[in-house]
Formats: C-alpha cells, structure tokens, sequence
C-alpha cells in the first residue's frame, strides 16, 4: 500500500484515509476515548430499544420517537467507527471508493434523520405540554408512522445528491483523504474540476433544511416555555420543563457543533488540520454516546425500568 499523495489515475478503485494527520504517533492514544465512545454508545442505544420494547407503558410517541434517535446513532456508529478504529490500531487506511461512498452517504443521512426526529420530539413535547388533553388524539400510533417515514424518505432523498456528485468528478490529482472518515467536503476537495454545485448544495441542506429544523424547534420552544412560565406553582413549572430539559439539552449539542463544524471546514483556512479532523469526529460521536445516558438519567419511566431490571437480576 502506498500513501503517495499524487497519482495519475481518473477513477481511483480506493481512497487512503489518514487518521488525524500529524498525530499519527498518539493514533493509539487517541484510539482509547473513541473505543469508549463506541462501547458506550453501542450499549447505551441498544439499552434504550430493549427497555422500550420490554416496558408496555413505554410505547407513546416520545419513546417511538427515542427508539429512532437510538437506531439512527448506532447506524453512525457501526458505518465509520470499525474503520477508523482499524486506522488507529491496524493503520488499516485503505477504502474501497463506493465503501467510502456510502459511508458518506450514511453520515449525511443519518444527520438529516436525526433533525428531523428532534423536530418530531419537539411536536410532541409541545402537544403534551401545550394541549395534554389531546395528545392521544393528535399523535396516534398512524400519526406517528406517517412522521416517522417522512423523516426518513426525507434524510434518504436529500442525502442522495452528495455520493452521486462525488462519484461524476475526476480524480486525478490524489487519492489521500485528509479524514479518519469519508465525509462529503473532504472527498470533493480532491477532485480535479469545479465542485461549487457540491458545496453550494451542502450549503442548501444546512440552512435551507437543518436550519428550518432548528428554526421551527426554537418557535415551539418559545411556545412551551410561555406555557410552563404561565403555569401557577413552582412545582408544575419545574415538572413541565422536566419532561422537555434532556430534550432540549441534546438539541443544543447536536446543532451548534454542528454549525461551527460545517462552516470552519468550509471557510476557516488557518485552523491547524489536525484540529480540523479531531473536532468533527468528536462532534460526529459524543451525540450517540450521550443521548442514551441523557435519556436514561433524565428520564424517570427508564431510569425505573433499568433499576428493576438489575434489581430482579440481583435477586
């Protein structure tokens, strides 16, 4: 294998992934808190979906809604981590070029899902807060579904454009990615042509999509802090914004990162590059480690059902 950084080729057959460029040597180091990530995150999600399934009382809408989040963290997970951990340990740096492809396709999927899932959750904390008496009526298990498909044909069909624009350009100048993952920018940069219509439509999906999504997650929290402000004793204040705190906790973490990520890779050309990677990996995996502990600390119906479960265990 070689990690020349020029080649003569139109359409390579793989493409060399770097790791974190010069920190090669700490690889292994850096290696120790992304495994954990991962074993956390793996755990933690699947702990989610089996208490959900298990606990009767758990199948309402805002679980359903939990469950997706925790599938589309462990299809994040188990589509780039295996590999860069191989990088880390193995210097395993080779990817096959519709590998990296679809791996490109999975993470952008899987943050357009997941916005759109926060926009669902939100719905749903504003009807429950909001209109309590008809939150069975409104969000019903069909309601449900429908939004649930639309999330996903929405992340699927959006996604789309950001592989099949990288599999038309040519690539004549380097097969070396910069990354420890395939990310859309990363990949477009090394080809030989004009690529604006990639960056302008990367662009588009995040202010024109994931932008509405926070948009409209701000408007219906600014109703439901109305609400709970407007309601008579402390106690009912503080149990309202309870029901919605780890919600709107994970929100913040999923899309100011995001943003800065976004618009540093695009237009920040003095950050240092090893910052340029460390950072959106950090940023692309502390979110499926922490959902499931925020849920599951905030939460009280999993919190119980979690504390049963190793209490009858015990027993």
């Amino acid at each position: 294998m070689s990690d020349s950084n020029t080649t003569d080729f139109t359409n390579p057959s793989t493409f060399i992934l770097l790791g974190i460029p010069g920190l090669e040597a700490a690889h292994i180091w850096i290696s120790i808190p992304f495994c954990t990530m991962y074993a956390i995150a793996i755990l933690g999600n699947f702990t989610i979906l089996f208490i959900v399934k298990s606990e009767q009382s758990l199948h309402v809408p805002m679980y359903y809604f939990l469950c997706m989040l925790a599938v589309t963290d462990l299809v994040l997970c188990m589509s780039t981590l295996p590999k860069m951990l191989s990088i880390f340990w193995f210097k395993s740096r080779e990817i096959d070029f519709s590998a990296c492809l679809t791996q490109m396709y999975f993470v952008h999927c899987v943050s357009v899902i997941e916005s759109g899932i926060f926009v669902a959750m939100g719905f749903d904390r504003y009807v429950a807060i909001c209109d309590p008496l008809r939150h069975s009526i409104i969000l019903t298990n069909s309601v449900v579904t429908k939004i649930s498909l639309a999330m996903v044909v929405r992340g699927s069909i959006l996604s789309l454009p950001c592989p099949l624009l990288a599999r038309q350009w040519p690539y004549c100048r380097t097969n070396v990615i910069p990354q420890s993952y395939c990310g859309h920018m990363a990949v477009v940069k090394l080809a030989c042509a004009d690529t604006r219509i990639n960056s302008y439509y990367g662009l588009f999906v995040l202010f024109c999509v994931l932008g509405l999504d926070a948009i409209f997650i701000a408007m219906t929290y600014v109703q439901i802090l109305r609400v709970i402000f407007s309601l008579p004793t402390n106690d009912a204040r503080f149990k309202a914004f309870g029901t919605c705190g780890s919600h709107l906790f994970v929100i913040l973490a999923f899309y100011i990162p995001g943003l800065i990520f976004s618009l540093m890779y695009r237009f920040a050309q003095n950050v240092p590059l090893h910052f340029q990677v460390l950072f959106p990996n950090v940023y692309l995996f502390i979110p499926p480690m922490l959902n499931p502990i925020i849920y599951g600390v905030r939460t009280k119906q999993i919190r119980d059902r979690l504390l049963r479960l190793f209490t009858h265990k015990e027993a």
